[in-house]
């Protein structure tokens, strides 16, 4: 082994047959060309210079392989795993030793004329330092000089590689997502499944035989460890119908609940164990990871290209929505209750579509199955017309007895699909070819950056470097939409959880996510609040915002605590003055404080403030601090690092890193200032915490910042209060 930085694992012979070793004497003469405010840092933290670690023979070792004129390295660990202690206190750590020398090797000793990310994303882009303008008193800008970065990067990812433009001069070559599918039902799921289209079978034919199905369904439920799940569904509001879950067993092990129910009760519960069914088996996965320049092929290619389309893009219609509409069917309501029985009373064409997809079809989880595979049959024919008469005769021959002009429509997101979307597709191979012209020093064409699954097959093709949204048309007019969905839709859920609004809400915003959605967090923040954005029309850029009046709101305005992320400080600023003006504005507001739940907590601060000794200007600052973040020059959360070192006990260690990394207050007036007192107070009255999700091409399990940010806030309050919020 050409030595590694797992320290478990690493002895004395890996670090002596290390490929690049750099002698303590050369490495003492580069630390001391460094700042001296970074040098004395990096001394402090980890020792004069060459350090303790990975040295070996008084050299640092650093690990890598050399092929030719290519050398692959290992990006050196960021420094907590040598103190884990410092995770709690020391959010802006300065780096190590090897971290510096494998970049002043590079460039000096091995001779680089360019350097590849490969990997999203690295840590280089995120040390200490400005957040613009950088300088040598930065660690990138110092580390890594005028060497040229080339930095292959995912499309969906902007805000991620936005930063790594702007503090470490990356040149981006973004990559397409990787191959998009549904993820259907397999073994005891389909086994469930297949139980589940029994009974609806049996339902009417031989009602004798529904208790021996109930039983299995049971059975399967708990082999397969889906007790909760059960419960779940159970509690769920189903709208005309509700369970309650009672733990109560009989002696042969079945829940008391499933042997009482009867008649309609038991209908209601195979209807929302199918929906749940449904649900599983139509989430949106990964098929694989994608391969640089790799085009997709054969049933990969389709499944991507239907993922693609199962959106609108832009005025093209949705092709699932197209195809529904072909046989007078509305996938929206299709989508809103997928267990529910399908009859031909509600769906005469139901036949017709079972028919072309060769399914059955008993429910509108059933259409929705056939709907997807009969859209993919039409993506292949798609692929095979050689031109529009073609794929009009392929359209009429697999959807026969379709109207005219809801054949047309469908044809829209099929031409969309021949015409733009699959010709980007193949270009693929520009991933490779234009970072092979980046270290040719020849220029890399710029593109727009997104989720492509998320209706934006425009952003394609790849092989760009992306730019992101232009930052002051933030929220757009199409995110403040759906930020209030967003906003309806949290309270709304509350209501039937508790009986009421919540007075405080907190929520993590990102500023990949911002740039991703054109502002949907932050436009769920105005909605909260009670405030609306106004654009200037010839651009459509933010200029300000207006009240919404409390007869029009029709519910109290609910205070909103907001953790940025360090990225979203330093790409935003404006969005942080906006924010925090409509704190003000409505803290003003001379309102009833039972409908203003901002000025009801603004009022208590300030008088707490008061009565510690706080002058009235500090007290009146410090009681509307709503928006916290990382310290300047920092970023993160804290809570991968405890996890990766295993250095906690309980959620009290989570809740202190969280507040001590973002424990910082960002406002119009006030550039992270030691708030942490106030973030401590601020999260102890959140009663719903909340992380959106803004795209299929990945989960939560996905990405340790969804740990760090969102669970980060729910064992902080969870410490605080010792109430788990509503997440």
């Amino acid at each position: 082994a050409r030595c590694s930085y797992d320290t478990e694992i690493l002895t004395a012979h890996p670090l002596r047959d290390a490929v690049a070793q750099v002698p303590a004497a050369t490495y003492a003469a580069w630390q001391s060309e460094l700042a001296p405010a970074r040098r004395d840092e990096m001394a402090k933290q980890w020792g004069p210079p060459p350090g303790a670690a990975y040295v070996h023979d008084d050299a640092i070792a650093l690990a890598g392989l050399a092929f030719g004129n290519l050398f692959v390295a290992l990006q050196p660990p960021r420094g907590y795993g040598m103190d884990p202690n410092l995770i709690y206190h020391l959010p802006d750590l300065p780096p190590p030793h090897n971290y510096h020398a494998l970049y002043r090797w590079l460039r000096d000793e091995w001779g680089a004329d360019a350097v590849v990310h490969v990997g999203k994303h690295g840590t280089l882009e995120w040390l200490p330092g400005k957040g613009i303008g950088l300088s040598a008193s930065c660690y990138p800008d110092a580390f890594l000089d005028d060497l040229p970065l080339f930095y292959p990067f995912i499309i969906n990812d902007p805000g991620e590689g936005t930063q790594a433009k702007r503090r470490t001069h990356a040149v981006i070559v973004d990559h397409m997502t990787p191959p998009m599918t549904t993820a259907g039902v397999y073994g005891q799921l389909a086994e469930l499944q297949q139980l589940v289209d029994e009974y609806y079978q049996v339902e009417k034919l031989d009602p004798s035989k529904l208790p021996l199905l109930q039983n299995q369904i049971w059975a399967v439920f708990k082999g397969a460890n889906l007790d909760s799940d059960l419960n779940a569904i159970l509690n769920r509001d189903h709208g005309a119908h509700m369970h309650e879950w009672d733990d109560t067993m009989t002696d042969e092990g079945t829940p008391v609940l499933l042997t009482e129910m009867v008649g309609p009760e038991i209908a209601h519960l195979i209807e929302d164990i199918d929906g749940y069914l449904c649900e599983l088996a139509g989430a949106q996965i990964r098929d694989g990871l994608h391969t640089l320049g790799e085009v997709p092929e054969g049933e990969t290619l389709i499944a991507l290209l239907y993922q693609l389309t199962r959106i609108a893009n832009l005025d093209i219609p949705s092709l699932p929505t197209a195809l529904g509409a072909v046989y007078g069917l509305d996938l929206a309501a299709l989508q809103a209750s997928p267990g529910a029985r399908l009859d031909l009373a509600d769906a005469p064409r139901r036949d017709d579509l079972a028919d072309a997809a060769d399914a059955v079809i008993l429910t509108t989880g059933d259409a929705l199955a056939a709907i997807e595979t009969l859209a993919q049959r039409l993506l292949r024919a798609t692929l095979d017309a050689a031109d529009d008469t073609a794929l009009d005769a392929a359209l009429r021959g697999l959807c026969p007895g379709g109207d005219p002009s809801a054949l047309r429509e469908l044809a829209r997101p099929l031409r969309f699909v021949r015409d733009e979307v699959l010709p980007n597709l193949r270009r693929n191979t520009e991933e490779v070819d234009n970072l092979v012209r980046a270290l040719n020093g020849r220029y890399v064409p710029a593109g727009p950056s997104g989720a492509p699954t998320r209706g934006m097959a425009h952003v394609l093709p790849t092989g760009r470097n992306f730019y992101a949204a232009d930052p002051r048309a933030l929220p757009s007019q199409a995110a403040w939409l759906v930020g209030q969905q967003l906003a309806d839709e949290l309270l709304r859920r509350h209501q039937e959880d508790e009986g009421g609004y919540p007075e405080s809400v907190g929520i993590s915003i990102w500023g990949t996510s911002a740039m991703r959605t054109y502002g949907d967090d932050i436009a769920e923040v105005f909605a909260l609040l009670g405030v609306r954005p106004r654009w200037q029309p010839e651009n459509h850029r933010l200029v300000g915002l207006d009240l919404v009046p409390l007869t029009q709101l029709g519910r109290p305005r609910i205070d909103v605590v907001c953790r940025i992320s360090g990225f979203f400080r330093d790409a935003f600023p404006h969005l942080i003055d906006l924010i925090d003006d409509a704190v003000r504005l409505v803290a003003a507001l001379d309102e009833p404080i039972k409908q203003n739940f901002i000025r009801k907590r603004y009022l208590a601060a300030l008088a707490g403030h008061a009565a510690g000794g706080a002058a009235p200007a500090e007290a009146e600052q410090w009681a509307l601090r709503r928006i916290f973040g990382p310290k300047p020059g920092s970023y993160g959360a804290g809570i991968l690092p405890l996890i990766d070192e295993r250095n906690w006990t309980d959620a009290a260690d989570f809740a202190e890193a969280y507040v001590n990394w973002g424990g910082y207050a960002y406002t119009s007036t006030e550039y992270g200032g030691d708030a942490r007192d106030d973030f401590r107070h601020a999260l102890g009255g959140v009663l719903v915490a909340v992380k959106n999700q803004d795209n299929r091409e990945h989960d939560i399990f996905d990405s340790d910042d969804y740990l760090q940010f969102h669970g980060g806030m729910i064992a902080t309050i969870r410490s605080l209060t010792g109430k788990k919020p509503h997440a």
